[in-house]
């Protein structure tokens, strides 16, 4: 059941992922489109966790400070992967975006199609370590068992792409 969606703006979270194609295209684009960006984490590449194998992740964090319901922000979340071309074959699998909504302040749903907070965001360092850049109120901790050493900085998304 969903709690009512607040009428002001708020705080928003988005976790955005890519390891098709050209990766860093892929979230520059989702990004140029996602309304009330304020804040973008550092990108980082990742190992894959879960899923066939597959080439490693680049990994980023969005801040908005929006006042779209929970369910426009699915929308907007599920028509940036299709724009990237994103094709929903095998979970976990390869994918050229993938686009998560992780928090939003005050707001919490549990329904079929959508769960926030995101119910595995504190289990992944490829979400928390970049979500610490933005959001650093809500990184408690990194968990020692996922290690990391699989999680490296690259740099910021609309600079150099690092190496």
């Amino acid at each position: 059941m969903s709690v009512s969606a607040a009428s002001s703006s708020r705080r928003a979270l988005l976790g955005l992922g890519s390891n098709v194609g050209d990766r860093w295209a892929h979230l520059r684009g989702a990004v140029d489109a996602i309304p009330d960006v304020v804040e973008v984490s550092t990108v980082y590449e990742t190992v894959p966790i879960g899923g066939p194998e597959q080439g490693p992740y680049l990994n980023c964090v969005v801040r908005l400070e929006t006042d779209l319901t929970l369910r426009d922000l699915l929308e907007l979340c599920r028509e940036q992967e299709v724009a990237a071309g994103r094709v929903r074959r095998v979970r976990w699998g390869p994918r050229t975006l993938d686009v998560d909504i992780l928090w939003v302040d005050g707001e919490s749903v549990d329904d079929e199609d959508l769960t926030v907070p995101h119910p595995r965001m504190h289990e992944r360092t490829f979400v928390l370590i970049p979500m610490r850049d933005v959001a650093p109120d809500l990184v408690y901790e990194i968990p020692g068992s996922m290690g990391g050493d699989d999680v490296v900085p690259l740099g910021p998304l609309t600079g150099p792409r690092g190496t």
